[in-house]
């Protein structure tokens, strides 16, 4: 039988059990403060504000797959969809935010449970009743928007077996809450974009206001085993095939991630052949959207990678920009530094 979700209570947002490292690099990462940046900010916002557009923890009421979070990407409201609560992931990103202490074990995604969910969590959000509750009530106005549902979550949703039946399950939760304006985005690495279940499901993404949203962090194959670290090993190129797979059919949007690693940044020639492999899936017949040009922006898996700083972000958009002037691409600055 479906739960009922409905009248289940608000519980706190912290797993119980939480490795105590983690938790002090956590709380050391966060001691400088919050200051959030979205698109076109760079002024510091007021605490309270800070704390929910930076907290993406995927836990709210007692749901299983659905997390509404304040995204500063998104400039407003993601309903998020945790596909893989047990957190398997065929990546180990050595700037991965995701505690993979707390472990859940899941047999597969129950799609009534899902379905009922985003239902309610579409309900609580459109009504406006998700802005009186904590931690939404400290969103600033012009955030309180609900911008798409996001199929990501802790670990690669396109790993999921039945992936194209959720994709449809989620379009239709969509429509039948009257919000087909509302996009709907599959955030993934792109490994497994040319599996059967994934092709499928694109149609539907198509019809529904879709986006594909695509991790893309090297330009060459030992920086992406070194950065990305995926199991079991595939080459960078795959990567690339997927993605051209995918956007020469629709205009995907690309996600980068750049970090220092013990301090240094990302080396000169790495930086030319990212570039490059941008420019090389548009010869090939690629649509790019948008390049998000990311750097960290909360605790990392590794204690060696830092953020950026914001002029170093900036160099980089400004590179691909004046290597590819068609390409739209903006900068999605880190956490606050001394420097």
């Amino acid at each position: 039988m479906v739960r009922n979700v409905r009248e289940l209570p608000i519980i706190p947002q912290i797993p119980q059990f939480v490795d105590w490292a983690y938790r002090v690099k956590k709380a050391a990462f966060h001691f400088h403060g919050l200051i959030a940046y979205n698109r076109g900010m760079s002024e510091k916002v007021d605490q309270d504000a800070g704390r929910v557009i930076c907290d993406h923890r995927r836990q709210w009421r007692q749901c299983l797959y659905v997390y509404p979070v304040i995204s500063r990407r998104a400039g407003g409201l993601s309903i998020g969809i945790n596909l893989n609560p047990d957190k398997s992931c065929n990546f180990a990103c050595v700037y991965c935010q995701i505690d993979r202490c707390a472990h859940r074990n899941l047999d597969g995604v129950n799609l009534a449970i899902l379905h009922d969910e985003l239902h309610l969590a579409l309900e609580e959000a459109v009504s406006g009743r998700l802005w009186h509750e904590s931690p939404f009530a400290s969103t600033p106005r012009n955030l309180q928007r609900i911008n798409d549902i996001a199929l990501s979550g802790d670990g690669e949703p396109t790993c999921v077996d039945n992936f194209d039946e959720i994709v449809e399950s989620v379009a239709l939760a969509k429509a039948q809450a009257g919000r087909n304006d509302i996009k709907l985005v599959v955030i993934t690495n792109a490994t497994q974009l040319d599996r059967p279940q994934v092709q499928r499901a694109l149609s539907t993404l198509d019809a529904s206001n879709g986006e594909i949203w695509a991790k893309l962090d090297a330009g060459t194959d030992e920086y992406f085993h070194r950065v990305n670290r995926p199991h079991p090993k595939i080459p960078l190129q795959r990567i690339l095939d997927n993605i051209t797979l995918v956007a020469r059919e629709r205009a995907v949007v690309i996600q980068s991630l750049f970090f220092r690693s013990d301090s240094q940044p990302p080396p000169e020639n790495e930086l030319c052949a990212y570039v490059e492999r941008l420019g090389e899936i548009i010869a090939a017949g690629g649509k790019i959207k948008l390049v998000q040009v990311h750097t960290v922006a909360r605790v990392p898996a590794e204690s060696f990678v830092s953020a950026l700083g914001d002029k170093e972000l900036d160099e980089i958009v400004g590179r691909i920009r004046s290597a590819l002037p068609t390409l739209d691409v903006e900068a999605y600055y880190g956490y606050p530094t001394r420097s």
